[in-house]
């Protein structure tokens, strides 16, 4: 790889990540890539970071600065924490990872996941961006679920209350 391409550590964390704690922050996953950056030599390690989105979706506006950067021949190595981190949709992540990356000569790592397609031991990949989106489906699920049931429960689905209404200081009912 030439030296005066960007090795893109792209970062992200949507809201329901939020849940899962200190473990996917933002800070926690630039630490990571940076070190792992470092420890094999990758040139101009650039961060793209995408703090609040969801990887159910691509259109996300660092995710798409760096595609534009990668078409623009920027890029050289793309290193994310794990494969969720790319994306949670397993045809659209498959298809930038399969089709897209090594069509712009792009080398693809995935720390945790154990994914490097300048390797041939990636066999395990599709599964593991079936599983994630699944996971992100899953989730969906259950949070609507939960909100259904608060709904027909009676319970407020929001701290917030409804146009018009305020909340009494004492014991905070409408």
């Amino acid at each position: 790889m030439r030296e005066d391409k960007i090795t893109a550590l792209y970062c992200r964390l949507s809201q329901d990540d939020l849940l899962a704690g200190e473990s996917n922050s933002i800070t926690n996953q630039k630490e990571i890539l940076l070190k792992y950056a470092k420890e094999n030599g990758f040139p101009n390690p650039q961060f793209y970071v995408d703090d609040g989105w969801s990887g159910t979706t691509l259109q996300r506006p660092d995710f798409m600065r760096m595609v534009q950067d990668m078409e623009d021949g920027k890029v050289g190595i793309i290193v994310t924490k794990d494969l969720s981190r790319l994306g949670r949709d397993y045809l659209r992540t498959g298809e930038y990872i399969e089709i897209i990356f090594p069509e712009f000569d792009v080398r693809y790592i995935a720390i945790n996941d154990a994914v490097d397609t300048a390797k041939s031991e990636n066999e395990l990949m599709a599964f593991k961006n079936i599983f994630n989106d699944w996971f992100a489906r899953d989730t969906s699920k259950k949070i609507k679920a939960v909100f259904r049931a608060k709904g027909q429960s009676g319970k407020p689905l929001s701290t917030l209350p409804p146009y018009g209404y305020r909340k009494t200081e004492q014991d905070k009912h409408i």
